[in-house]
């Protein structure tokens, strides 16, 4: 399944793979982010989800195929190119903050800048914390705020740099309800008032639900879209999608038994994706 849209393409996989030995982690994803959208990825444990996020954003090279971001092509990059265009044009937020605990809010903020040899003003690092409601915060230090402030310091730092994509890899799983929900509110403006590209995943159907579309991915392949997503929708679509994979294991399993060789819907493959 291929994924399209009309717009300008933040971010293009096309048939790429990724292996680990024998083992199939992503097998022939082809997929389109369109600019200034939010897409969430969802699929059942060991899909490939995480793997997509990391080839998709330069972290990890796929085996074969081609990822692009805004139309640079990435498997001809050197080291040193890719981490020039992740620093330059990528964000991150994870679900580990990954704040450094001796620095201030405002230091954290600041600290890619740094990092590629520039000295920010005090100006764009407070525009950065006032962006996400922490202009109040600069010099704190992690300890001193609480986990949903902490997870908007990291997504300041993740936007200081005015990046074209913004990857989230369950960005709200450490964060109680009420927090996660302000959390995903924030990612949702983002897009619709500054057209920030976003591409997060999540095993969270409400999260899904703030997303304009949501991908699903089965065994490493994209197996599935939902536009204009809705929780209930996502979660019966996720449920579906799980039921139909453990049947799929359970007649692997039954062929394995037989004297067969493990199909691409065993266990064995699924293990790839985590």
């Amino acid at each position: 399944m291929t994924s399209t849209d009309s717009r300008i393409a933040a971010v293009r996989l096309s048939g790429v793979h990724r292996r680990y030995g024998d083992l199939a982690a992503l097998d022939g994803v082809d997929l389109t982010v369109p600019a200034g959208t939010f897409t969430a990825i969802m699929g059942p444990s060991g899909s490939g989800k995480s793997t997509l996020l990391q080839c998709a954003a330069g972290l990890d090279r796929p085996t074969s195929g081609s990822v692009e971001i805004g139309g640079t092509e990435l498997s001809g990059l050197s080291e040193r190119r890719l981490t020039l265009l992740r620093r330059e044009r990528i964000g991150f937020v994870f679900q580990s903050f990954n704040l450094v605990p001796s620095l201030s809010a405002a230091q954290n903020v600041a600290l890619p800048l740094r990092l590629a040899g520039r000295r920010p003003a005090r100006t764009e690092v407070r525009g950065a914390l006032a962006r996400v409601g922490l202009a109040d915060r600069a010099r704190h230090r992690p300890a001193e705020l609480s986990g949903g402030q902490q997870q908007r310091v990291a997504l300041a730092r993740a936007l200081i740099t005015r990046p074209a994509v913004l990857f989230g890899d369950e960005p709200t799983g450490a964060l109680d309800t009420v927090t996660s929900r302000q959390v995903l509110g924030m990612l949702r403006q983002l897009v619709d008032e500054e057209g920030q590209t976003t591409v997060m995943v999540t095993h969270d159907p409400v999260a899904a639900s703030y997303a304009d579309r949501v991908v699903f991915l089965v065994d490493g392949r994209v197996a599935d879209e939902l536009r204009a997503p809705e929780a209930e929708g996502v979660a019966e679509r996720m449920a579906a999608l799980e039921t139909a994979g453990a049947g799929a294991v359970r007649g692997a399993d039954t062929v394995r038994g037989a004297g067969a060789v493990p199909g691409p819907g065993s266990a064995v493959v699924e293990v790839a994706g985590r």
